[in-house]
């Protein structure tokens, strides 16, 4: 295999926490592995929410904090809460300085909004639901004029190279439909801030790549991974035959729309005391609920918005009309989809894996933020807290005044490429046996099928780093024998009493008990 090696710190993704990480570990030369021209095909690009912060002088980061630990079920580590929540106030100050165009109110303040599980309205967001989109086009401006950072885009990566333990390099390829030959990358550090799994699910809210490749990456390599089973499904992606599914944000929620079925009846009340802004995991499967009776389940703006929606929502507005619903005149149909992973590569609060040379950030990550259940505009800010963190402790391993020249990559051909019969086949799988409810009876039959899946496409690392975060996931829900935050057993309902446990494995331990599975099941 070529190799080339480089001083750059090589970044692996292109959503808000590689962006962020690049301009913080300037002027310290880095490369950022892009799959997609820069601000497509990033998770955080969709993210429509805001970013969530104590800006109001009523509100607190303890009382964000506390609201994290609520909603995450009992499995939010306190002390990464504490820290997440503490600086949020400094990320937004420093987006704005960056560009963001937050919306503001006429006093100069910040407009905040209200999403489920919080207290208070806490979200910030830019042009009622872009903010994904907004800051990261803030983001890219300044990195294409940051010297020290070169992207490659239209390149992706397929496996990480460990000697001695330690991560030394990142094997790459072009990442259209034939992919190449590969290329081993060798840099001074590597940072995974690729995403995360809701694309392994046949109904997502994600773009179309991000499938789990990076977790599985990490995991095939050797990396502990945590919380796998825990998988958060949006309630109200719109139910509208688009793959990926467009979103319905959670604001319009905060704004008062009101989730109704087919007969009109508004079944949250008597669900939840918070109704439409009860956690997500509660009304995701109130939704899951109305779907399985057949009773159609839509959001209602109507009353609350009216016209209003098309200048305050304009995303919404959009999907919307191309899909040929006036929402100002009939409400939208809706269904829970795939859409931010709780768990992931195991990090510690410096944002290191248990490889060593190997830093996460991001939704590839699992801090100890989210537990089982993400408190809503929650995912933005940990990328930006972590790319932070991982830029300085990265940046504290390198000699001052480094530099590198730009790197000229040529691929060989002889690409692998993932059979889309056999991705189709998987996310099928995973939605029908892994999704938002789930039994063993399932989850067995799906590490079966994940097993022969693989066996049969082995020779695609890309498809085989997907089966690996599938495998995790599965196997995680399968030996988690209770229900928790967004992990529902229809044969476990009830929470073990007390704080729940983290769940950790390795790749080793989530095929041992496929092994077993499948053993049950021949």
């Amino acid at each position: 295999m070529q190799s080339v090696v480089t001083d750059r710190v090589i970044i692996v993704g292109a959503g808000l926490g590689a962006l962020y990480a690049a301009l913080k570990l300037a002027p310290h030369p880095v490369v950022m592995i892009s799959p997609e021209v820069l601000g497509e095909g990033a998770s955080s690009a969709w993210a429509q929410g805001g970013v969530a912060a104590a800006m109001d002088l009523a509100d607190s980061p303890e009382s964000h904090a506390e609201d994290t630990v609520k909603a995450g079920a009992g499995t939010v580590d306190p002390t990464v809460a504490d820290l997440v929540t503490r600086e949020a106030r400094d990320y937004i100050l420093d987006l704005t300085t960056l560009g963001t165009p937050f919306d503001r109110t006429d006093d100069g303040g910040y407009v905040l909004s209200r999403e489920a599980a919080h207290s208070f309205a806490r979200v910030v967001r830019v042009k009622g639901d872009q903010a994904g989109a907004q800051i990261m086009a803030a983001l890219i401006a300044q990195v294409r004029e940051t010297p020290s950072i070169q992207v490659l885009e239209g390149t992706m990566a397929r496996d990480l190279e460990v000697t001695g333990g330690r991560v030394t390099g990142v094997v790459i390829q072009e990442a259209d439909d034939g992919r190449s030959g590969p290329v081993l990358l060798r840099g001074a550090a590597v940072l995974l801030a690729g995403g995360g799994s809701g694309g392994l699910y046949a109904l997502t809210t994600n773009p179309p790549r991000i499938r789990g490749q990076v977790i599985g990456m990490a995991a095939r390599a050797g990396a502990l991974i945590a919380d796998a089973e825990f998988v958060q499904f949006h309630p109200t992606a719109m139910d509208v035959g688009e793959d990926p599914a467009p979103l319905a944000t959670e604001a319009l929620r905060g704004e008062g729309a009101i989730l109704i079925n087919k007969h009109g009846t508004r079944f949250m009340q008597a669900i939840h005391p918070d109704a439409e802004l009860a956690p997500r995991d509660i009304v995701a499967r109130a939704i899951f609920s109305e779907v399985q009776a057949g009773n159609r389940p839509m959001l209602d703006t109507r009353a609350v918005l009216g016209e209003r929606i098309k200048d305050m929502f304009p995303s919404v507005a959009t999907y919307c009309a191309r899909n040929g619903i006036d929402p100002a005149k009939e409400p939208i149909p809706v269904a829970p989809a795939a859409h931010y992973h709780m768990g992931g590569i195991a990090t510690d609060t410096q944002g290191c894996a248990t490889l060593a040379g190997l830093w996460v950030c991001g939704e590839a990550s699992s801090t100890g933020l989210h537990g089982a259940n993400r408190l809503a505009s929650n995912g933005l800010l940990e990328a930006l807290v972590y790319a932070r963190i991982c830029a300085e402790g990265i940046a504290a391993t390198m000699p001052e005044g480094s530099d590198a020249t730009p790197l000229q990559i040529s691929f060989p051909d002889g690409g692998t490429p993932p059979v889309a019969d056999a991705v189709q086949d998987l996310r099928q799988t995973m939605t029908q046996y892994v999704g938002v409810v789930r039994d063993r009876a399932g989850l067995t039959k799906a590490l079966q099928k994940i097993a022969a899946l693989e066996a049969a496409n082995a020779n695609s690392p890309s498809f085989m780093n997907m089966c690996a975060t599938a495998t995790l996931i599965a196997a995680g829900a399968l030996i988690r024998e209770e229900s928790r935050g967004a992990h529902e057993r229809s044969d476990f309902p009830e929470t073990t009493e007390g704080p729940g446990q983290r769940s950790e494995m390795y790749l080793s331990d989530a095929l041992a008990i496929r092994a077993q599975a499948c053993k049950e099941l021949s």
